[in-house]
């Protein structure tokens, strides 16, 4: 499956190639990069660039075909890969993605992902969706545990992305969060774009896509003082409820991407936890929904706390 994406220069890329550019927005390799430039794949302000060399100004416009990405070796099945499934039928899949596992291959993860070990139980969602991430209609981040529906058939696969798109799936996320909220609860509608200082980062930006992440307060923490958060997205962007809750100055505890990490309380990962799904099933339409309790090492996080 292919589309078309589009870019415009923040301050962080000004003066950078544009093979960099396609590299990192396209989530491919240098080289890739080059061979789609080379192949028309790739548009700046509208026109064909011929060279990955010519330097960019801010707010130029890149558009990128992933039709033109170079064929890549399809991901094969790895049984070393545990999957803890909580719920399975014809139709659809959830797992309860472990800490520290990538969702799918994509440039720097080629292997050791869910999708491989998904594809040795499930052999046959290597025809669903996107053939470089079978049966993946949404992802968490390496660092995330908990719940990710995968679809197991093509139909499954278009119910579940338009469910996604229309904000039909409830997506419920436990965080412990640094200090205490003003309010306890409310909403961040910010929208996120990638950050203007960092472009391996995003942040709340005014040409960003729009975001929106309502949290509620569980519990409040003290020593150091800290919030037990439920976080519900309706938009799902990348790192949105870390950018978001750093961005209102609660960072997720153990996120040293946003800020969240402290001396002498640092963790081996954002404490951030998918605890609850629950989707329209493609075919019955009856409701699903699947709870994941917080797993023992953020358990032994909010242990320290009193």
């Amino acid at each position: 499956m292919s589309e078309m994406l589009r870019e415009e220069i923040p301050e962080s890329l000004v003066g950078e190639r544009l093979d960099r550019v396609v590299s990192l927005v396209a989530d491919v390799s240098r080289r890739d990069a080059a061979v789609m430039i080379e192949a028309g794949g790739v548009r700046l302000d509208g026109s064909v660039v011929a060279s990955g060399k010519v330097r960019l100004n801010l707010g130029q416009v890149v558009e990128i075909d992933t039709s033109t990405r170079p064929t890549v070796e399809l991901p094969g099945p790895d049984e070393s890969i545990d999957v803890v499934v909580l719920h399975e039928d014809d139709h659809v899949i959830v797992v309860d993605k472990a800490p520290g596992v990538v969702v799918h291959p994509a440039a720097g993860h080629h292997g050791g992902t869910l999708v491989n070990g998904l594809l040795a139980r499930y052999p046959e969602i290597a025809s669903v969706g996107d053939p470089e991430r079978p049966g993946i209609v949404h992802r968490l981040d390496v660092g995330t545990s908990g719940l990710l529906v995968v679809a197991r058939t093509n139909e499954a696969y278009h119910s579940l992305v338009e469910q996604l798109s229309e904000h039909d799936v409830e997506r419920r996320y436990i965080a412990l969060a640094w200090g205490h909220f003003d309010a306890p609860s409310g909403t961040i509608d910010a929208p996120i774009g990638r950050d203007p200082r960092d472009p391996l980062r995003m942040a709340v930006v005014p040409t960003g896509k729009e975001a929106r992440t309502h949290y509620h307060v569980e519990r409040t923490l003290s020593d150091p003082d800290a919030s037990l958060v439920i976080c519900e997205l309706e938009t799902g962007r990348t790192h949105q409820i870390r950018v978001h809750l750093a961005a209102v100055g609660h960072p997720v505890v153990g996120d040293a991407t946003y800020g969240g990490q402290r001396a002498g309380w640092s963790t081996e990962r954002p404490v951030l936890h998918a605890t609850r799904l629950t989707f329209r099933h493609p075919v019955t339409g009856d409701e699903i929904g699947v709870d994941s309790p917080l797993p023992d090492d953020l358990v032994a996080v909010l242990g320290r706390w009193s």
